[in-house]
C-alpha cells in the first residue's frame, strides 16, 4: 500500500507535469485541432495505453535499465524521430488533396498514432524511471506493488489532463472553417509539430550520443 502522506505530493507533481507543454500534450493538441474533440480524446486515450507499458516497464525495473544504457535510450529516440517525421510527411501530403478528398483519419489509425508516440517519447521512459521510486517509503508493502499504484495513479490523472486539452482544442479547431483556409493552416500547423517534435528527438539523440 502507498504510504498516505505522500499521496499530495504526488498528486501535485502529476498534474503539474502533466499539463506542463511537453511531447504528448502537444501532439494530442495537434491532432484535436485538425480533426476535432473525438481525435484529441481517442488520442489521449492512445497515450493512456502507452502509459500502460512504461507503468509496467517501470515497475519491472526496465525503465531504470534504459535509463542507465544511453545506447538504447538513443534507439527510442531515432525511432520516435522517425515516426514523427514520417507523420509530418503524410500530414503535408494532404494539402494537395481538396477537402472532398481529405478524410479525418479512423479512429484505430488515431489511436495507435498516439500510443507509437508515447511508446516513442524517451522523456517518459526517463520520467517513470527517476520519478515513481522516489515515492516508494520502506514498510508499505512491496516496491513493486508500490511502484504500481503510483503508476495506475499518474496514468489517470494524465489520462482525464490529456482528455480535456483534446476536447478544449478540437472544439477551437471545429469553431473555424475547416473547410477553407483554416482548415489549410490547421493541417500545416499539425505538420510543423509532427516536425518540430521530430527535429527535438534527433536533438536529444545528438547530445546523447556526444555525452
Amino acid at each position: 500500500m502507498v504510504d498516505p502522506s505522500v499521496i499530495p505530493a504526488f498528486v501535485a507533481a502529476v498534474l503539474a507535469v502533466t499539463l506542463a507543454p511537453g511531447p504528448d500534450n502537444t501532439y494530442i493538441a495537434a491532432v484535436a485541432l485538425r480533426d476535432g474533440p473525438r481525435a484529441g480524446v481517442i488520442s489521449a486515450l492512445g497515450m493512456a495505453l502507452g502509459m500502460v507499458v512504461h507503468v509496467l516497464a517501470a515497475t519491472a525495473g526496465l525503465a531504470a535499465l534504459l535509463a542507465v544504457d544511453p545506447a538504447l535510450i538513443v534507439a527510442v529516440q531515432i525511432a520516435g524521430a522517425g515516426y514523427l517525421g514520417w507523420l509530418a510527411v503524410v500530414t503535408v501530403r494532404e494539402l494537395g488533396r481538396s477537402a472532398a478528398q481529405t478524410l479525418s483519419p479512423r479512429s484505430r489509425d488515431v489511436l495507435v498514432r498516439a500510443v507509437i508516440t508515447n511508446l516513442t517519447n524517451p522523456k517518459v521512459i526517463l520520467f517513470f524511471a527517476a520519478f515513481l521510486p522516489g515515492f516508494v517509503v520502506a514498510g508499505h508493502g512491496p516496491p513493486a506493488l508500490q511502484m504500481l499504484t503510483l503508476g495506475s495513479t499518474f496514468l489517470l490523472i494524465g489520462l482525464a489532463c490529456d482528455a480535456a486539452i483534446g476536447v478544449a482544442a478540437g472544439r477551437l479547431g471545429r469553431s473555424l472553417d475547416t473547410g477553407g483556409r483554416a482548415g489549410t493552416a490547421l493541417t500545416v500547423v499539425a505538420a510543423c509539430v509532427y516536425a518540430v517534435l521530430a527535429a527535438l528527438l534527433l536533438v536529444d539523440a545528438l547530445r546523447t550520443i556526444s555525452a
